[in-house]
């Protein structure tokens, strides 16, 4: 089950229109389908890697698949700004936080219908 602190940074996010209710439910769902130990499965419980996935929502294929050392997350999120408007709107340092935090798991989830994509951003 999703922990209350995502759940509340879940409801932030929409509240703030950085996702849809709907992408918010799913977060949501996903939370709750994750077992502790794929949540906290890096070593010393700290994400290592800043991962970016846009694919194409009509092929399923890839149009971009990087994973960065967080300690590059501020060269990652002006990549991720390139590749879609809808990660310009990514509040870096609520990414920050959740680093410091500890936190593993999805950051944003977002579906592009004007570009068929689909930009999904990960801390692992």
């Amino acid at each position: 089950m999703a922990s209350s602190s995502d759940r509340i940074r879940i409801l932030k996010m929409i509240e703030e229109g950085k996702i849809t209710a709907e992408e918010g439910v799913r977060l949501l769902e996903q939370g709750e389908g994750e077992s502790t130990e794929q949540v906290s499965s890096s070593s010393g419980g700290m994400p290592r890697w800043l991962h970016v996935m846009v694919t194409d929502t009509h092929t399923g294929k890839a149009r971009v698949n990087v994973r960065l050392p967080v300690n590059l997350v501020n060269a990652g999120m002006k990549l991720g700004a390139r590749l879609s408007t809808e990660v310009d709107n990514l509040d870096m340092n609520q990414i920050g936080e959740f680093i410091r935090n500890g936190y593993i798991g999805p950051v944003v989830d977002v579906t592009d219908d004007e570009d068929d994509e689909h930009v999904q951003v990960f801390l692992e």
